[in-house]
């Protein structure tokens, strides 16, 4: 479980930096893309029994 925690946690941080820089330019369709994907990671964190808030 550990390499899966750190990739979890590393495509989360990954993920989040990447919506934050879509909305600061305005792009609100990768934004979007990029919320979604965050979602995503999250629910899978979740399932795994990996707290990531």
């Amino acid at each position: 479980m550990g390499e899966f925690l750190a990739e979890i946690k590393v495509r989360i941080n990954e993920t989040h930096r990447s919506l934050q820089t879509a909305r600061a330019v305005g792009d609100e369709f990768l934004a979007d893309a990029h919320a979604s994907e965050l979602e995503d990671l999250y629910r899978i964190a979740a399932r795994n029994g990996v707290d990531c808030a």
